[in-house]
């Protein structure tokens, strides 16, 4: 009696295992490989013939030439893909203080004449430490600085980050933000266009 029961468990077992280990994984593979290929890829962005980041990863940008996005909390290194995590400190917490600090003296540094109020997303990490937008406000804040930089004008600057912001999902989910690998792409593009 108690063989045919454990018989019956180890084939269910099996069967299970096969349809939830094997063909349930391959399946859902196949169809997203089908129908969202870019997605299900890693939304990868190549550049001739060189694949230069994902559009969901942030990239840890500190040349004055570019956009720089948010802080990583993400260990060992910045936007570590493979640790995504915030860096769960409180607000009163001295390490935050010093980080967001650190950064406006970094950003204040890199643009001693731009005086107006450091927006928020530029000195505060993201919950997965990998977030690869900014909102159009950290974009418009770093715009001086990056015309100078290039020699470009700042109507040139902000037309690119009018041109790489996007809206609201539905017009009414999220808020705007511009891809910070997207808009240092297309201040190379600019660059090599002159």
């Amino acid at each position: 009696m108690y063989l045919k029961q454990w018989i019956v468990s180890v084939r269910a077992l099996a069967v299970f295992t096969l349809l939830t280990g094997a063909v349930y994984p391959l399946a859902l593979t196949g169809l997203a490989q089908a129908l969202f290929p870019d997605r299900a890829n890693g939304s990868l962005i190549r550049r001739e013939g060189k694949w230069v980041g994902s559009k969901l990863i942030g990239q840890n940008f500190t040349d004055p030439r570019y956009f720089w996005g948010r802080l990583s909390a993400t260990g060992p290194t910045p936007y570590n893909g493979a640790s995504s995590s915030g860096s769960n400190l409180g607000p009163m917490n001295p390490a935050l203080w010093k980080a967001a600090k650190d950064r406006i003296d970094a950003l204040r540094s890199a643009d001693p004449e731009n005086t107006g109020l450091v927006p928020v997303d530029l000195v505060t990490a993201s919950a997965s430490g990998l977030d690869p937008h900014i909102t159009p406000a950290a974009a418009l804040y770093q715009l001086k600085r990056i015309a100078h930089v290039r020699r470009i004008s700042e109507q040139t600057v902000e037309r690119l980050i009018s041109e790489n912001t996007d809206g609201r999902f539905l017009g009414v989910l999220g808020e705007p933000g511009g891809n910070v690998l997207k808009l240092n792409l297309a201040l190379d593009a600019l660059s090599r266009a002159d």
